[in-house]
């Protein structure tokens, strides 16, 4: 059986207690009552209490001060404070005193009832804190060094293949879909490459016009086209001796595709206008979100670039497939923006970030944090705070139709994982440690899949 919260009821005046306490005992608590703060105190540091309820003005010793004393040894212990005078500076004083609400006297019942039951689940999700944040632990200073983050299987193979690649001239091909995190992949290939230290440019395809792209990228010489008032540099000249990254590049036309090539093939081009031939050594990253191989055999994308494009090939998976990487990425962004400060993410909220579908991948999941702090008015980001659906439509995980024979087979691999991980944690008697050693797999994958799936030890 599950055990009863126990809730401290505190007011000098006998029948207004005792009605709060018939109340609350009628509501399932185990109450305990003190006339004044002095009593209180005790009960407070003998008993494992859920909640208390106290009065202002007390006999003995203020409220104020009963309340301050209390934060000292239990900062999580969620207080609704009473009032009958209802004065805004006494209301201010206990929230600055560190109450979780207060209720001017006489409450109505329902407003009552609602308070209390935040603030037992306030305190519930407090106390996860510990927990949650000792399954899942970032090195700070090893992100502020990288910003890469991930522990999926799928985001190491990405980091070995970056190890790998960058420090080679070889060049890379990154595809991913939007918001995966393609600029950072390449960000990193230029810091651990031998080309450091040189000119690292980046050039938006998709944003520019043809002949503005083309200026953009070979320049262009006085006159050759309007505007064109004076002679200028164009993106490859300048990244000469570096690394030029071409973000989405199948956004170039067939022409554009061609001077590329003749760039990757010879390392020559002229500038719009021009009639001098320059050379240029640069090393060059090309990231999209479409799949070129695929656009290369509908006619889009000339099939000798794609061949010179592909020679180290990286593919970022979207998010809904490396969730063991949300839990991670969340504390980082939560180091990010507010590195002085404790954030809370209970489980039922990372739950909700588990389950949800990611279409904006880490770039949504980076947005939703930020709102989520501007929302919160304290240390905890609860569901409302995040403005994400958990558990979306199946077709919301896939930009391609997915029959209905895909979902079944998808349902039953789920089945599967989940009774095989139960049948683990059974076996170790559920020892996490024991259980991810068993199942082949890092404890935080482990942590994560249970939260997918809602596994939880039942209480005896």
């Amino acid at each position: 059986m599950k055990e009863k919260k126990t809730i401290l009821v505190v007011d000098d005046e006998a029948s207004m207690r005792k009605n709060v306490v018939e109340l609350m005992i009628h509501e399932g608590f185990a109450v305990l009552e003190a006339g004044d703060g002095v009593e209180a105190l005790k009960d407070i540091r003998s008993v494992a209490l859920s909640l208390v309820l106290l009065d202002i003005n007390l006999p003995k010793m203020d409220g104020i001060a009963v309340l301050r004393e209390i934060r000292k040894d239990f900062p999580d212990l969620p207080i609704i404070v009473f009032t009958a005078y209802g004065t805004s500076e006494r209301a201010i004083e206990a929230m600055k005193a560190g109450a979780y609400d207060y209720l001017d006297k006489p409450f109505e019942l329902d407003e009552f009832l609602l308070i209390v039951r935040r603030a037992l689940t306030y305190g519930d999700l407090l106390g996860e804190v510990k927990r949650l944040r000792s399954t899942v632990s970032i090195n700070t200073q090893s992100i502020a060094a990288n910003q890469l983050v991930g522990i999926s299987p799928k985001s190491q193979e990405i980091f070995k293949m970056i190890g790998r690649a960058a420090p080679s001239d070889a060049t890379v091909l990154i595809q991913g879909e939007s918001g995966t995190g393609k600029e950072l992949i390449a960000d990193a290939i230029q810091r651990h490459s031998l080309r450091k230290d040189k000119p690292f440019i980046k050039v938006d395809c998709g944003g520019l016009s043809e002949t503005l792209l083309e200026s953009e990228l070979f320049g262009h010489e006085k006159g050759s086209f309007t505007g064109a008032v004076a002679q200028r540099k164009g993106r490859f000249e300048l990244a000469d001796g570096g690394t030029i990254l071409l973000d989405e590049v199948n956004n170039m036309t067939p022409a554009l595709q061609m001077k590329l090539l003749r760039v990757l093939q010879q390392k020559t081009f002229e500038r719009v206008g021009g009639k001098t031939t320059l050379s240029v050594d640069v090393r060059m990253i090309a990231a999209t979100n479409k799949d070129l191989e695929l656009e290369m055999k509908a006619g889009h994308f000339r099939q000798d670039l794609f061949y010179r494009l592909n020679v180290i090939h990286i593919v970022i998976p979207p998010l809904r497939e490396r969730i063991e990487d949300i839990p991670v990425l969340v504390d980082h962004f939560l180091k990010k923006m507010k590195p002085s400060e404790n954030i809370v993410v209970p489980e039922a909220s990372m739950k909700t970030l588990l389950s949800y579908s990611w279409p904006g991948n880490v770039r949504e999941l980076e947005n939703v944090i930020q709102r989520a702090l501007v929302m919160s008015q304290g240390n905890l980001i609860t569901i409302d705070h995040l403005l994400v659906a958990a558990n979306p439509p199946p077709e919301q995980h896939s930009q391609h139709h997915i029959s209905e024979k895909e979902f079944d087979l998808k349902n039953h691999l789920a089945k599967v994982e989940k009774d095989l991980m139960l049948e683990a944690l059974s076996k170790t008697n559920w020892n996490r440690t024991q259980t991810a050693t068993l199942l082949n797999i890092n404890r935080r994958l482990l942590f994560s899949k249970m939260l997918y799936y809602g596994i939880k030890q039942s209480k005896s």
